[in-house]
């Protein structure tokens, strides 16, 4: 079974990443789960959600505790939530930033993990230049399949143009080609370094 939690903030649409996530993994023949954790989610506010996806049936309902990969919608909460707990060694982290891990303070957890397992992505600045809105699910998910092999492009974009429709569904897929093409270039870098 592969397990993912994603870290975000109310109004990021972790939710709905969740959702479409376990969609596309579903999609491609795996067994699916998405789940959210409700406290007193407000705009703004440190939201998580949890995906599962596995070749037999998902009996378990409880939170993500030892994630295969985590996915950080807002560089932010680095500094406020212990977003990395439970990961496991062969881990995968997958953050919403222009910028490079090591710039965000991430030297230690880049240097734990394999190579090429801890990356960035832009997945804001491409959402509101597709979208109009602060919306990185599509591109997250997206890098996420770039990262690991476990799912195609087409998947996620399939995915969401099951939820959305027209325009919408559109500029979701045009921001997950973006982050899918950014992150294949990242490992591309990383193969070379």
């Amino acid at each position: 079974m592969y397990q993912i939690r994603i870290h975000g903030r109310g109004g990021q649409g972790v939710v709905t990443a969740a959702e479409m996530l376990a969609l596309a993994g579903f999609m491609e023949g795996h067994n699916a789960q998405a789940f959210p954790s409700f406290g007193s989610e407000r705009t703004g506010a440190p939201v998580v959600a949890f995906a599962r996806l596995a070749p037999n049936e998902i009996r378990l309902r409880e939170p993500v505790l030892e994630p295969d990969a985590v996915l950080i919608q807002d560089r932010t909460l680095l500094d406020s939530v212990n977003v990395f707990e439970g990961l496991r060694p062969q881990g995968y982290v997958l953050i919403n930033s222009s910028q490079t891990p090591e710039a965000l303070g991430l030297s230690d957890l880049v240097a734990k993990l394999p190579k090429g397992h801890v990356l960035c992505v832009p997945a804001t600045r491409y959402a509101l230049d597709r979208i109009g809105r602060p919306l990185p699910g599509a591109g997250m998910l997206a890098g996420f399949a770039a990262m690991t092999g476990l799912m195609k492009l087409e998947s996620v974009q399939a995915a969401y143009n099951v939820k959305f429709a027209g325009r919408v569904a559109q500029a979701n897929a045009e921001v997950a080609e973006l982050a899918y093409e950014a992150v294949k270039a990242q490992l591309g870098e990383k193969q070379h370094a």
